[in-house]
């Protein structure tokens, strides 16, 4: 579905056409403070990706951490942590502390790249898996700096799909903050089950190699949202907690809104006077989006 050369406006009046047809006038805001972030490795990385550098491992808590924690507030688990040299997320290095882990509340993972026997594994103690989907293979070499393929990636997320729950993740802009392969990758996932579908959004960030870079446009992010909703008018679309703050926040979450999405992660205060003027009921939730 080509929407390029369709007015912004006119796109968005679609997209928000096709949610008022299959979902009841309701917004869900997500503050994930129930939801505690864990990395696997702490704050290492093999890869130190383009767009990352392994910057935002520093804000979770170990693994040991959580599990030597008395339970606080949490009920649920973010568990991610730094990718090694192929893409993927060494999680089955830590099975017996994360099948502990797992006992305390649900777990979203992150995977990266998987086999189908590890993905069979992994099913055992997630309750949805957060799979980082990609539809270009020169962002794939540019941005993460591995040999994998656009194929690497829809096989991995076929695997998982067939043994657990698994909401892609699309970042608006992951390659310097140009949208490149963002449309290819909703073309391979409409072929696809999909239960949901999360967008997040380029943020340039101090100490990686896109640092000077720019975040896509908020109008483009509208387009590619609109766009999405349009393609898959029945699925659930969450704009994450991933996305630049500030005044780019304000002006993005309110096209989001437009654009027909069913929940924003840490909503800006132009959300909830959109939602309102959208007469959106507005819901509250404390947990990670996926969840």
């Amino acid at each position: 579905m080509d929407q390029t050369g369709v007015c912004i406006d006119t796109l968005l009046e679609q997209a928000w056409e096709a949610r008022q047809a299959f979902f009841p006038m309701r917004i869900e805001f997500s503050a994930p403070n129930r939801t505690l972030s864990v990395s696997v490795t702490g704050a290492n990385c093999s890869l130190k990706c383009a767009h990352c550098n392994g910057v935002y491992l520093q804000n979770m808590v170990t693994l040991e951490k959580a599990l030597g924690n008395k339970r606080g507030r949490e009920r649920s688990y973010l568990v991610s942590g730094g990718s090694d040299v192929r893409g993927k997320v060494p999680l089955l290095k830590k099975w017996t502390k994360l099948k502990e882990l797992a006992a305390r509340g649900p777990l979203n993972l992150h995977t990266g790249l998987v086999t189908e026997e590890e993905a069979q594994r992994l099913s055992e103690i997630a309750r949805v898996v957060s799979f980082d989907f990609l539809g270009d293979n020169e962002t794939i070499k540019e941005v993460y700096g591995i040999s994998a393929t656009v194929e690497d990636y829809l096989t991995s997320y076929r695997y998982l799909q067939k043994y657990t729950s698994v909401v892609p993740h699309i970042c608006i802009g992951l390659n310097a903050g140009v949208i490149k392969g963002e449309y290819d990758a909703l073309h391979l996932l409409k072929g696809e089950a999909v239960e949901a579908i999360s967008m997040i959004i380029f943020r340039p960030t101090e100490g990686t190699a896109f640092s000077s870079c720019k975040a896509p446009p908020p109008e483009e992010v509208a387009r590619f949202i609109a766009t999405a909703r349009l393609m898959f008018p029945r699925t659930p679309i969450y704009l994450g907690c991933m996305r630049p703050g500030g005044r780019y926040r304000e002006t993005v979450d309110s096209l989001a809104l437009r654009a027909g999405v069913n929940k924003i992660v840490l909503p800006s205060p132009a959300a909830r006077r959109k939602a309102e003027e959208l007469n959106l009921e507005i819901s509250i939730s404390e947990e990670c989006c996926s969840l």
